[in-house]
């Protein structure tokens, strides 16, 4: 009696051992499932948002040290989420912190592939414009869309929160809608909100103006009263040199550096070559800016910089599609829908 087993497809007698049918090729086999070997399930990544190294499990990146968000099953988010700022009907999510993601899950329609985008419920909410994070490498970040009124940014408890920043205000700033402009409004906050400026701005005098990382104030030159004191005594020093303009450095704490008051009514502020150079600044160019006395006129004029050059907002300021916000550590850029 042959032993073997009936083909399933022609059914001819195929011997025990042979994979194959000899008549129709069919593969043969007492279990004709291919036998999987079960495999783990591959490791989560969590990529640092701010170097892109995988930080695996660790609570900190292991190249840069920046905090990792935690998910809610304590694994980390590595893409980033566009959030909607303002009052939303029947939904509430967390507001992104220091450029991270918020932590609240994903729908379940949605699968993060690259940079991904969240939206919350709410279709009647009417978002005009939105603020994205740009982050130290240049590109994008997480991105705030303005679907309220007012929506305040900070250190603090705020829709558009850094909690990281130590430069920022608890409640620094604020962006607001005025009919159909988009306004941002210094909340009082110690370190201003800077908007950048294009071409040639005109200033008031003692705006205060950033290039680079140097923090000046730029005023009409007023010569020093030459009185004597109360006993008739002149106070001896250099004698003052006339000048339309001056130019004020700000140090870090509070204390002030160089005061320049130059000859001509213009000078060029950059790394090297320049009136006035900080070549150890690696964010200034090598002609950065132009800062001109006309008369009663005072204007700055930003060169082609690569980083650009900043005004510090006096109260508030209307935004245009296009502008970047510096407030603290954080650049903002300004999408108006």
């Amino acid at each position: 009696m042959d032993v073997g087993l009936v083909c399933d497809a022609c059914s001819a007698l195929t011997p025990i051992g042979v994979p194959q049918c000899a008549r129709c090729g069919a593969a043969v086999a007492l279990d004709p499932r291919p036998n999987k070997q079960s495999r783990p399930p591959p490791a989560k990544k969590a990529i640092c948002s701010k170097c892109g190294t995988d930080a695996g499990d660790q609570k900190f990146c292991p190249n840069c040290g920046h905090r990792m968000p935690s998910g809610p099953s304590g694994t980390s988010h590595g893409f980033d989420v566009e959030t909607r700022v303002g009052p939303l009907s029947g939904t509430t999510s967390t507001p992104a912190t220091n450029g991270q993601p918020p932590t609240s899950p994903l729908p379940q329609a949605q699968k993060p592939s690259g940079r991904s985008t969240l939206f919350f419920g709410g279709a009647h909410q009417s978002a005009r414009a939105k603020l994205t994070l740009i982050r130290g490498d240049g590109e994008d970040g997480v991105s705030f869309t303005l679907a309220g009124e007012e929506h305040t940014a900070g250190r603090g408890e705020c829709p558009i929160s850094f909690p990281d920043d130590p430069f920022l205000s608890p409640t620094h700033a604020n962006f607001l809608y005025r009919a159909k402009d988009l306004v941002v409004r210094d909340e009082g906050s110690l370190n201003g909100v800077y908007v950048r400026i294009n071409g040639t701005v005109e200033l008031a005098s003692g705006s205060t103006v950033l290039i680079g990382e140097q923090v000046l104030t730029v005023s009409h030159a007023t010569q020093p009263e030459d009185l004597p004191d109360a006993e008739g005594t002149y106070f001896s020093a250099s004698m003052p040199r006339a000048a339309g303009l001056e130019i004020k450095q700000h140090l870090r704490g509070g204390a002030s550096g160089w005061v320049f008051r130059p000859f001509g009514e213009s000078v060029v502020v950059g790394r090297e070559g320049n009136d006035i150079n900080f070549p150890e600044d690696p964010f200034i160019s090598g002609r950065h800016a132009e800062l001109r006395v006309s008369g009663p006129t005072l204007t700055v004029t930003d060169l082609g910089s690569r980083n650009g050059t900043f005004v510090r907002v006096a109260g508030e300021q209307v935004l245009k599609h296009g502008d970047y916000v510096f407030l603290g550590q954080q650049l903002l850029r300004v999408e108006i829908v």
